[in-house]
């Protein structure tokens, strides 16, 4: 490989997806991943033998199904250029169907003082950073059972400089007494077995799956976001395609009311929530 086209051909003709290609070259390059008007402008320029290493490496590690998010250490989320790494899962677009309805259930808080909102699971702090971003004036918590990904998530939200408060722990267990006005999750739901896990083999498993049919966590968190929320509070999921029916039946049989289900753009039905009973 003698040019920067060179380099983008090897990587088309390994399999890679064009533009994964062009991100993983500028990334070894130096460059903004998002550059590529550049990449275009100079695809005749020479590759250093330097970034012939760095390259190669990098296709190979794709080529092996690690995700394009790990090998550029960041991921874009609702406009944020987040830190990632194997530590937390890959934030995912479908999650800002969450996101969207958690801060509209932020808006209907009761006024007494701030609005209170806890991300549960919180991963690479996606939600709760994304949130902190909108609602400034809210009070935002977060938790992981992972002392890893709240290490990355806390690098997130200093690097951003976002305030939110960081707790350790097992789901509700992490905040024992505290109450809020919002409880938002994208936990586990992957059943085991499931074909999917297959491709995501670089991600950590814990963050994906939740026993047999992979309702575990989400029936854990239903049974005890009551004694979190304050009254009206909601409780909003994000589940598999197929979960949406299971979930509004656990929701509905605690005592949930309002209880429905959201779709995303391709009419999957991907987040599922509840408000508890109570006056505003």
């Amino acid at each position: 490989m003698n040019t920067l086209q060179d380099a983008l051909l090897h990587g088309i003709a390994k399999g890679l997806d064009r533009l994964d290609v062009q991100m993983l070259l500028l990334h070894a390059l130096g460059h903004s991943p998002h550059d590529r008007a550049w990449l275009i402008a100079h695809d005749s320029d020479a590759l250093p033998p330097e970034v012939s290493t760095r390259w190669l490496a990098l296709v190979q590690r794709r080529q092996a199904g690690e995700p394009v998010a790990y090998l550029l250490g960041e991921k874009e989320f609702a406009g944020l250029t987040l830190w990632v790494d194997a530590r937390v899962l890959v934030p995912r677009p479908d999650t800002e169907l969450l996101l969207e309805w958690a801060l509209e259930a932020l808006q209907t808080s009761d006024g007494t003082g701030p609005a209170r909102l806890l991300d549960l699971g919180t991963g690479s702090g996606a939600i709760a950073l994304a949130i902190a971003t909108q609602r400034p004036d809210a009070s935002i918590s977060a938790t992981d059972v992972s002392i890893d990904a709240l290490t990355v998530a806390q690098s997130n939200a200093l690097r951003l400089g976002l305030s939110v408060r960081f707790a350790q722990g097992s789901w509700l267990a992490a905040v024992p007494g505290e109450r809020f006005h919002v409880i938002a999750s994208n936990p586990p739901y992957i059943a085991e077995g499931d074909p999917h896990l297959l491709t995501l083999t670089h991600e950590p498993i814990t963050a994906l799956t939740a026993g047999g049919n992979g309702l575990n966590d989400i029936r854990c968190i239903v049974a005890h976001a009551p004694a979190a929320l304050l009254p009206g509070g909601w409780l909003l999921l994000e589940h598999g395609h197929d979960q949406s029916t299971s979930v509004r039946e656990l929701l509905l049989e605690q005592g949930f009311e309002s209880v429905s289900s959201r779709t995303d753009l391709a009419g999957i039905e991907r987040c599922s929530g509840g408000r508890w009973p109570g006056a505003r």
